[in-house]
Protein backbone atom coordinates (compact mmCIF):
# COMPACT_ATOMS: atom_id res chain seq x y z
CA UNK A 1 0.00 0.00 0.00
CA UNK A 2 0.67 3.56 -0.69
CA UNK A 3 -0.72 6.71 0.77
CA UNK A 4 -1.22 8.33 -2.41
CA UNK A 5 -4.50 8.73 -4.51
CA UNK A 6 -5.02 8.03 -8.11
CA UNK A 7 -3.90 11.00 -10.25
CA UNK A 8 -7.55 11.91 -11.45
CA UNK A 9 -11.32 11.79 -10.06
CA UNK A 10 -12.40 10.01 -13.67
CA UNK A 11 -10.13 7.19 -12.98
CA UNK A 12 -11.28 3.84 -12.18
CA UNK A 13 -10.75 2.98 -7.99
CA UNK A 14 -10.65 -0.65 -8.86
CA UNK A 15 -9.16 -2.86 -11.00
CA UNK A 16 -8.98 -6.24 -11.30
CA UNK A 17 -6.05 -8.50 -12.80
CA UNK A 18 -3.59 -5.68 -13.18
CA UNK A 19 -0.98 -5.25 -15.52
CA UNK A 20 1.30 -2.26 -13.71
CA UNK A 21 4.01 0.01 -15.39
CA UNK A 22 6.82 2.12 -13.84
CA UNK A 23 8.15 4.85 -15.55
CA UNK A 24 10.17 7.15 -14.35
CA UNK A 25 9.98 9.88 -16.60
CA UNK A 26 7.39 12.51 -17.55
CA UNK A 27 3.89 12.02 -18.90
CA UNK A 28 3.23 15.36 -20.72
CA UNK A 29 3.20 17.42 -23.81
CA UNK A 30 7.06 17.02 -25.37
CA UNK A 31 9.08 19.87 -25.45
CA UNK A 32 12.04 20.79 -27.24
CA UNK A 33 15.57 20.69 -25.04
CA UNK A 34 17.06 23.37 -23.45
CA UNK A 35 19.18 24.91 -26.00
CA UNK A 36 17.16 24.00 -28.91
CA UNK A 37 15.82 26.75 -31.18
CA UNK A 38 13.41 26.57 -33.91
CA UNK A 39 13.03 29.74 -36.68
CA UNK A 40 9.63 29.49 -38.04
CA UNK A 41 8.59 31.96 -40.47
CA UNK A 42 5.10 30.74 -41.72
CA UNK A 43 2.52 30.52 -38.67
CA UNK A 44 1.01 27.03 -40.35
CA UNK A 45 4.53 25.88 -39.84
CA UNK A 46 4.23 26.97 -36.01
CA UNK A 47 0.82 25.15 -35.60
CA UNK A 48 2.06 22.18 -37.31
CA UNK A 49 4.91 21.86 -35.03
CA UNK A 50 3.06 22.56 -31.75
CA UNK A 51 0.62 19.35 -33.10
CA UNK A 52 3.56 16.92 -33.96
CA UNK A 53 4.75 17.69 -30.00
CA UNK A 54 1.31 16.37 -29.30
CA UNK A 55 1.25 13.35 -31.67
CA UNK A 56 4.58 12.19 -30.00
CA UNK A 57 2.97 12.06 -26.90
CA UNK A 58 0.13 10.51 -27.87
CA UNK A 59 1.84 7.88 -29.70
CA UNK A 60 3.97 6.94 -26.18
CA UNK A 61 1.23 6.46 -24.49
CA UNK A 62 -0.64 4.59 -26.65
CA UNK A 63 2.01 2.20 -26.99
CA UNK A 64 1.73 1.74 -22.95
CA UNK A 65 -1.56 1.54 -23.22
CA UNK A 66 -1.25 -1.10 -26.44
CA UNK A 67 0.99 -3.46 -24.05
CA UNK A 68 -2.35 -3.87 -21.75
CA UNK A 69 -1.37 -1.53 -19.19
CA UNK A 70 -4.52 -0.74 -16.94
CA UNK A 71 -2.21 0.28 -13.86
CA UNK A 72 0.51 3.23 -14.32
CA UNK A 73 2.45 4.49 -11.83
CA UNK A 74 5.62 7.45 -12.33
CA UNK A 75 7.62 9.17 -10.00
CA UNK A 76 7.80 12.11 -12.26
CA UNK A 77 4.52 14.18 -13.65
CA UNK A 78 1.49 13.80 -15.53
CA UNK A 79 -0.35 16.79 -17.26
CA UNK A 80 -3.79 17.32 -18.38
CA UNK A 81 -3.22 16.68 -22.07
CA UNK A 82 -1.75 13.30 -20.88
CA UNK A 83 -4.23 12.54 -18.55
CA UNK A 84 -6.97 12.61 -20.95
CA UNK A 85 -5.92 9.51 -22.90
CA UNK A 86 -4.95 7.47 -19.77
CA UNK A 87 -8.88 8.25 -18.74
CA UNK A 88 -10.12 7.74 -21.83
CA UNK A 89 -8.52 3.62 -21.68
CA UNK A 90 -9.70 3.42 -18.04
CA UNK A 91 -6.07 3.39 -16.45
CA UNK A 92 -5.47 3.93 -13.09
CA UNK A 93 -2.55 6.08 -12.82
CA UNK A 94 -0.69 7.74 -10.19
CA UNK A 95 2.27 10.14 -10.37
CA UNK A 96 4.91 11.44 -8.60
CA UNK A 97 5.32 8.10 -6.47
CA UNK A 98 8.42 8.43 -4.39
CA UNK A 99 11.35 6.05 -5.32
CA UNK A 100 11.49 3.87 -2.60
CA UNK A 101 7.99 2.93 -2.79
CA UNK A 102 8.16 2.53 -6.69
CA UNK A 103 10.72 0.19 -6.01
CA UNK A 104 9.15 -2.17 -3.64
CA UNK A 105 6.14 -2.36 -6.15
CA UNK A 106 8.61 -3.49 -9.07
CA UNK A 107 9.84 -6.01 -6.52
CA UNK A 108 6.68 -7.23 -5.72
CA UNK A 109 4.94 -7.90 -8.95
CA UNK A 110 7.65 -8.24 -11.15
CA UNK A 111 7.95 -5.06 -13.08
CA UNK A 112 10.48 -3.33 -14.79
CA UNK A 113 11.30 0.54 -13.70
CA UNK A 114 12.24 2.32 -17.02
CA UNK A 115 14.08 4.75 -17.64
CA UNK A 116 13.08 5.59 -20.78
CA UNK A 117 11.13 3.90 -23.96
CA UNK A 118 13.89 4.39 -25.83
CA UNK A 119 15.26 0.84 -27.66
CA UNK A 120 18.48 0.01 -29.54
CA UNK A 121 17.46 0.58 -33.33
CA UNK A 122 16.67 4.45 -31.18
CA UNK A 123 13.06 4.01 -31.55
CA UNK A 124 10.36 4.46 -28.64
CA UNK A 125 8.41 1.00 -28.14
CA UNK A 126 7.02 -0.82 -25.08
CA UNK A 127 7.46 -3.97 -24.12
CA UNK A 128 4.69 -6.22 -22.35
CA UNK A 129 7.20 -8.13 -20.45
CA UNK A 130 8.34 -4.73 -18.26
CA UNK A 131 4.84 -5.04 -16.97
CA UNK A 132 4.09 -6.24 -13.72
CA UNK A 133 0.89 -8.41 -12.54
CA UNK A 134 -0.94 -8.26 -9.82
CA UNK A 135 -4.75 -9.38 -8.87
CA UNK A 136 -5.86 -5.98 -7.44
CA UNK A 137 -5.06 -2.47 -7.42
CA UNK A 138 -7.59 -0.99 -5.60
CA UNK A 139 -7.61 3.17 -3.61
CA UNK A 140 -9.56 3.23 -0.67
CA UNK A 141 -10.02 5.75 1.95
CA UNK A 142 -8.77 5.11 5.76
CA UNK A 143 -9.45 8.29 8.26
CA UNK A 144 -8.33 11.58 6.33
CA UNK A 145 -5.66 9.54 3.74
CA UNK A 146 -6.08 7.80 0.58
CA UNK A 147 -4.28 4.69 -0.26
CA UNK A 148 -3.78 2.62 -3.16
CA UNK A 149 -3.66 -1.29 -2.21
CA UNK A 150 -1.93 -3.71 -4.35
CA UNK A 151 -3.22 -7.02 -3.43
CA UNK A 152 -2.19 -10.49 -4.91
CA UNK A 153 1.38 -9.65 -6.38
CA UNK A 154 2.48 -12.49 -8.47
CA UNK A 155 6.53 -12.27 -7.91
CA UNK A 156 6.82 -12.46 -4.00
CA UNK A 157 4.73 -11.73 -1.10
CA UNK A 158 4.84 -8.70 1.08
CA UNK A 159 2.62 -6.79 3.20
CA UNK A 160 1.84 -3.67 4.39
CA UNK A 161 1.36 -2.70 8.48
CA UNK A 162 -1.40 0.71 8.04
CA UNK A 163 -1.49 1.85 11.95
CA UNK A 164 -3.95 3.68 13.18
CA UNK A 165 -4.05 5.59 16.29
CA UNK A 166 -6.20 8.39 17.76
CA UNK A 167 -3.16 10.71 18.03
CA UNK A 168 0.64 11.41 17.05
CA UNK A 169 1.63 10.11 20.76
CA UNK A 170 -0.12 6.44 19.82
CA UNK A 171 1.02 6.22 16.65
CA UNK A 172 4.62 6.57 17.28
CA UNK A 173 4.38 4.16 20.10
CA UNK A 174 2.67 1.49 18.07
CA UNK A 175 5.46 2.14 15.02
CA UNK A 176 7.95 1.59 18.03
CA UNK A 177 5.87 -1.74 19.17
CA UNK A 178 6.00 -3.26 15.53
CA UNK A 179 9.75 -1.98 14.63
CA UNK A 180 10.77 -3.84 18.02
CA UNK A 181 8.62 -6.88 17.20
CA UNK A 182 9.78 -7.36 13.50
CA UNK A 183 13.30 -6.75 14.52
CA UNK A 184 12.73 -9.67 17.06
CA UNK A 185 11.85 -11.59 14.74
CA UNK A 186 14.45 -10.88 12.18
CA UNK A 187 16.99 -11.65 14.36
CA UNK A 188 15.49 -15.32 15.11
CA UNK A 189 15.67 -16.33 11.66
CA UNK A 190 19.03 -14.91 11.24
CA UNK A 191 20.48 -17.25 14.19
CA UNK A 192 17.50 -19.80 13.84
CA UNK A 193 17.56 -20.45 17.89
CA UNK A 194 16.16 -18.86 20.78
CA UNK A 195 16.60 -18.95 24.51
CA UNK A 196 13.96 -18.31 27.67
CA UNK A 197 13.11 -14.30 28.29
CA UNK A 198 12.27 -13.62 31.50
CA UNK A 199 15.50 -13.30 33.21
CA UNK A 200 16.13 -17.28 32.68
CA UNK A 201 19.55 -16.66 30.99
CA UNK A 202 21.02 -14.24 33.31
CA UNK A 203 19.83 -16.18 36.43
CA UNK A 204 21.36 -19.73 35.18
CA UNK A 205 24.75 -17.91 33.81
CA UNK A 206 24.75 -15.85 37.36
CA UNK A 207 24.91 -19.30 39.52
CA UNK A 208 27.00 -21.06 37.15
CA UNK A 209 29.44 -18.34 37.57
CA UNK A 210 29.49 -18.62 40.93
CA UNK A 211 30.08 -22.19 41.38
CA UNK A 212 32.69 -21.48 38.70
CA UNK A 213 34.20 -18.55 41.08
CA UNK A 214 34.63 -21.07 43.52
CA UNK A 215 37.46 -23.18 41.90
CA UNK A 216 40.25 -20.06 41.60
CA UNK A 217 42.34 -19.36 44.98
CA UNK A 218 43.05 -15.48 43.42
CA UNK A 219 41.64 -12.42 42.49
CA UNK A 220 39.76 -13.90 39.21
CA UNK A 221 37.50 -15.24 42.07
CA UNK A 222 36.45 -11.57 42.93
CA UNK A 223 35.98 -10.42 38.95
CA UNK A 224 34.01 -13.83 38.65
CA UNK A 225 31.91 -13.32 41.57
CA UNK A 226 31.41 -9.39 40.47
CA UNK A 227 30.48 -10.22 37.00
CA UNK A 228 27.61 -13.24 38.06
CA UNK A 229 26.39 -10.31 40.50
CA UNK A 230 25.72 -7.69 37.80
CA UNK A 231 24.04 -10.12 35.54
CA UNK A 232 21.32 -10.40 37.82
CA UNK A 233 20.53 -6.44 37.59
CA UNK A 234 18.69 -7.87 34.57
CA UNK A 235 15.47 -9.70 36.50
CA UNK A 236 15.69 -7.53 39.48
CA UNK A 237 15.13 -4.42 37.14
CA UNK A 238 12.40 -5.86 35.19
CA UNK A 239 11.03 -6.83 38.85
CA UNK A 240 10.87 -3.86 39.62
CA UNK A 241 9.61 -2.53 36.65
CA UNK A 242 6.83 -4.00 37.31
CA UNK A 243 6.51 -2.58 40.87
CA UNK A 244 7.10 -6.50 42.67
CA UNK A 245 9.36 -7.44 44.81
CA UNK A 246 12.45 -7.72 43.31
CA UNK A 247 14.33 -9.77 46.53
CA UNK A 248 11.31 -12.07 46.71
CA UNK A 249 10.93 -13.34 42.74
CA UNK A 250 14.71 -13.01 42.42
CA UNK A 251 15.26 -15.37 45.10
CA UNK A 252 12.56 -17.65 43.78
CA UNK A 253 13.93 -18.10 40.31
CA UNK A 254 17.51 -18.84 41.54
CA UNK A 255 16.14 -21.94 44.04
CA UNK A 256 14.30 -23.15 40.45
CA UNK A 257 17.45 -23.12 38.83
CA UNK A 258 19.65 -24.02 41.57
CA UNK A 259 17.75 -27.16 41.74
CA UNK A 260 18.00 -27.60 37.99
CA UNK A 261 21.83 -27.30 37.89
CA UNK A 262 22.61 -29.39 40.97
CA UNK A 263 19.82 -31.97 41.42
CA UNK A 264 19.24 -35.28 39.64
CA UNK A 265 15.31 -35.52 39.51
CA UNK A 266 14.23 -35.65 35.62
CA UNK A 267 11.40 -33.22 36.91
CA UNK A 268 13.59 -30.47 38.02
CA UNK A 269 15.17 -30.21 34.90
CA UNK A 270 12.65 -28.32 33.47
CA UNK A 271 13.58 -25.58 36.00
CA UNK A 272 16.40 -24.14 33.97
CA UNK A 273 13.47 -22.64 31.98
CA UNK A 274 12.22 -20.73 34.41
CA UNK A 275 11.66 -17.08 33.94
CA UNK A 276 9.60 -14.32 35.61
CA UNK A 277 5.71 -13.52 35.29
CA UNK A 278 5.49 -10.45 35.74
CA UNK A 279 1.72 -10.28 34.92
CA UNK A 280 0.92 -12.62 38.17
CA UNK A 281 4.23 -11.86 40.06
CA UNK A 282 5.61 -15.57 40.16
CA UNK A 283 8.34 -17.48 38.38
CA UNK A 284 7.07 -19.96 35.23
CA UNK A 285 8.16 -21.94 32.24
CA UNK A 286 9.51 -19.32 30.08
CA UNK A 287 8.81 -21.73 27.03
CA UNK A 288 5.77 -23.13 27.83
CA UNK A 289 4.47 -19.58 28.26
CA UNK A 290 6.25 -18.68 24.46
CA UNK A 291 8.60 -15.92 26.42
CA UNK A 292 11.59 -16.01 24.24
CA UNK A 293 14.62 -14.46 23.30
CA UNK A 294 17.07 -14.28 19.63
CA UNK A 295 19.63 -16.07 20.86
CA UNK A 296 22.11 -13.70 18.68
CA UNK A 297 21.16 -10.35 20.59
CA UNK A 298 21.54 -12.06 23.89
CA UNK A 299 24.79 -12.81 23.11
CA UNK A 300 25.72 -9.27 21.56
CA UNK A 301 24.31 -7.84 24.78
CA UNK A 302 26.45 -10.09 26.79
CA UNK A 303 29.63 -8.99 24.45
CA UNK A 304 29.25 -5.59 24.21
CA UNK A 305 28.17 -5.06 28.13
CA UNK A 306 31.80 -6.59 28.59
CA UNK A 307 33.62 -4.72 26.34
CA UNK A 308 32.54 -2.06 28.04
CA UNK A 309 33.11 -3.09 31.47
CA UNK A 310 36.89 -3.80 29.99
CA UNK A 311 37.27 -0.24 28.64
CA UNK A 312 36.32 1.60 31.26
CA UNK A 313 38.53 -0.67 33.25
CA UNK A 314 41.37 0.10 31.26
CA UNK A 315 41.34 3.74 32.04
CA UNK A 316 44.07 3.89 35.12
CA UNK A 317 44.50 7.97 34.80
CA UNK A 318 42.21 11.01 34.32
CA UNK A 319 42.98 14.24 33.09
CA UNK A 320 40.81 17.16 33.75
CA UNK A 321 41.41 20.71 32.16
CA UNK A 322 40.39 23.68 33.51
CA UNK A 323 38.23 25.88 31.98
CA UNK A 324 39.92 29.11 30.89
CA UNK A 325 39.74 32.32 33.46
CA UNK A 326 37.39 35.27 31.90
CA UNK A 327 39.49 37.82 31.34
CA UNK A 328 38.47 41.24 33.48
Amino acid sequence: AIQMARASQEMPTWVTGAKIALLDFDLKKHRMSMGVNIVIDDPQELERVRQKEMDLTKDKIKKIIDAGTNVLFTTKGIDDFAMKYLVDAGILAARRVDKKDIKRIAKCTGAQLLLTMANMDGEESFDPKYLGAADVVTEERLGDNDFIFIKGCKATKATTILLRGANEFMLEEAERSVHDALCAVSRTLESNSVVPGGGCVETALSLHLEDYARTFDTYEQWAIAEFAEALLVIPKTLAQNAALDAIDLLAALRVRHHAAQTGQDEKKKDYRWYGLDLTNGVVRNSVTAGVLEPMVSKLKSLKFATEAAITILRIDDLIRIAPEQDQQ
